[in-house]
């Protein structure tokens, strides 16, 4: 009987690797919060430079997991890289709390480079926690997303109070020292609960397999089909999404009157990037139900169609927003209801929990297993694109009338939304019954 319940129970490692990941995230979410704002209100950059330099910055955060992953695999085995990206983090962070330019582009450097090394192995260290066909894994995937999220939703009301009404350097250290919390339980945890999960490389150079030389099936072939077109259309879903951390911070700095007269307390700014990973913790069990119950019924919406459902719920967002704008333009001078960028958050956070978490477990599933790794990375490679696209038009934001900005982004994912919804049924087809 102690052993069936044992079975049932998560390793004990996920918490740790849960710990360390929310306190990664909060320094990672708790910088980007104040990132734009640091760069045009105390560095006194342009809004076009400062969204070029946030496109490249987060685009490339999501390019050097491809090496991270790389040398992990091939040489130093996960768990090191943790421990680097951790180390390459933190120093990024404090380095951040000096106020000279070379720093602060030196920061931002140790920061891509670290979260190269960090980002994909503790992923890949959680999922080597369980046997290939655990029934835990699912659900422990589940509780390392909400560490995910709970570091996000805390580290805006942390970082970004400091930043704002302290001072910009208090905010990026604590961002620091959220990185080091994680670092030092890592280290203190990691022998006892992790075991040799993510200790060795998994692909030392010399490994040559027969199967890899072996050729692709067709249905192997259409499955990675789908994934490259999944993948091409997440690129208009995260170039629209990340304007979160650019144009819709300004918006909220500039346009939106933040002042709840009741609690006589103004919201800060850096606070609305809190609301998101709030709302993901809150309908993310919702949704989970949902789909479910969809399964029970033979009504599970399919991959591509779940995709169509976040690309609209995105652009109905920005058509929000776009009507905000729209009285912004008619006075400058007026501040709308912070109602509108709330209820915009909320529609943007339903489009993603129809598509991201749907799109990271449909390439697992679609990928053949001799190129799972290659297709992860595609997918990535995708966010790099779109986080590098979405920067360089928040750029725009002051060139432009507010409502034509923020209805540029409606129309590019409404247009794919009806794009891929012409595509669905071809698609379906190629996926050969994965659902």
């Amino acid at each position: 009987m102690s052993e069936a319940i044992a079975e049932k129970k998560h390793p004990r490692g996920l918490y740790l690797l849960f710990g360390v990941e929310m306190w990664e995230r909060f320094s990672y979410y708790g910088m980007r919060s104040l990132l734009v704002l640091y760069m045009t209100k105390e560095l006194l950059f342009s809004t076009e430079t400062s969204g070029t330099i946030y496109g490249w910055y987060t685009g490339l955060v999501y390019f050097t997991p491809l090496i991270g992953g790389y040398i992990a695999d091939r040489y130093l085995g996960a768990r090191k890289c943790i421990l680097i990206g951790g180390i390459l983090m933190a120093l990024g962070h404090f380095t951040m709390a000096f106020t000279p330019l070379p720093f602060f582009f030196t920061a931002l450097v140790l920061l891509i480079l670290g979260n190269g090394f960090f980002k994909p192995n503790i992923s890949t260290t959680v999922g080597k926690l369980y046997h290939e066909n655990d029934p835990r894994r699912d659900s422990g995937f589940t509780i390392f997303y909400m560490g995910i999220n709970l570091g996000a939703m805390f580290s805006p009301l942390v970082c970004g109070t400091l930043g704002e009404k302290i001072g910009w350097h208090y905010g990026f250290a604590a961002a620091g020292v959220g990185m080091v919390l994680g670092l030092l339980m890592y280290l203190w945890g990691g022998k006892k609960y992790l075991g040799d999960a993510g200790l060795h490389p998994d692909n030392k150079p010399s490994d040559d397999p027969e199967h890899l030389r072996e050729p692709l099936t067709l249905q192997e072939k259409h499955r990675m089909v789908v994934i490259f077109v999944l993948a091409f259309f997440v690129i208009f879903f995260w170039a629209a999404f990340e304007q979160a951390g650019s144009s819709m911070t300004l918006f909220a700095e500039h346009s939106t009157d933040r002042f709840i007269s009741f609690l006589n307390w103004e919201f800060p700014t850096s606070w609305f990037q809190a609301v998101n990973p709030f709302l993901i913790l809150v309908l993310a069990p919702l949704f989970a139900n949902m789909w479910g119950r969809l399964a029970r019924a033979d009504k599970d919406p399919s991959i591509p169609l779940k995709f169509v459902f976040g690309l609209s719920l995105l652009a109905i967002g920005f058509v929000v927003l776009a009507f905000a704008g729209g009285l912004v333009d008619a006075d400058p001078n007026t501040r709308v209801n912070l109602l509108w960028l709330l209820g915009a958050y909320f529609l943007h956070t339903t489009g993603e929990l129809c598509l991201s978490p749907v799109g990271l477990s449909a390439v697992t599933k679609l990928s053949p297993a001799r190129f799972a790794s290659l297709m992860m990375g595609t997918w990535f490679a995708a966010n790099f694109f779109a986080n590098l696209v979405g920067g360089l038009f928040a750029g725009n934001y002051d060139q432009m009338t507010k409502s034509s900005f923020f209805l540029i982004p409606a129309a590019t994912a409404g247009g794919s939304a009806l794009i891929l919804l012409v595509l669905v049924k071809k698609l379906k087809k190629w996926m050969h019954g994965v659902h």
